[in-house]
């Protein structure tokens, strides 16, 4: 069973910056493609960032497009989201997600890692 790991939330100051990671344990194998979402208090989860490795193309909310960059290895299934000029609308529970090749969906999702911003 495979299963993610995130780290690196924590508390920051509106227009700082955290880097988030997500580590896969467990049996591991290539996939299509590994995100990032985000849950808002009393919000839905939304997505927020992917990277598709077949195309070597991420993809990005339109809220987010030139602050966070996704990066990550496939091979050992990583993912990466760093995060620039933050603002408090950006506090959220981030969750880790993993879609395997042939899958309609993202079918492996982290415990999640909450990022506070502080105005």
């Amino acid at each position: 069973q495979l299963q993610l790991v995130e780290s690196g939330g924590g508390l920051v100051q509106a227009g700082g910056s955290l880097r988030l990671s997500c580590a896969a344990s467990g049996r591991t194998f290539s996939s299509y493609a590994m995100g990032w979402f985000r849950r808002a208090p009393g919000k839905e989860r939304e997505f927020v960032a992917a990277i598709i490795w077949s195309r070597s193309s991420s993809v990005y909310a339109d809220s987010v497009k030139g602050r966070f960059t996704i990066s990550g290895d496939n091979a050992k299934n990583t993912v990466y989201l760093q995060m620039n000029s933050l603002s408090t609308n950006d506090t959220a529970v981030y969750y880790c997600a993993l879609r395997a090749v042939g899958a309609l969906r993202y079918g492996y999702w982290g415990q999640g890692t909450q990022v506070t911003v502080s105005s």
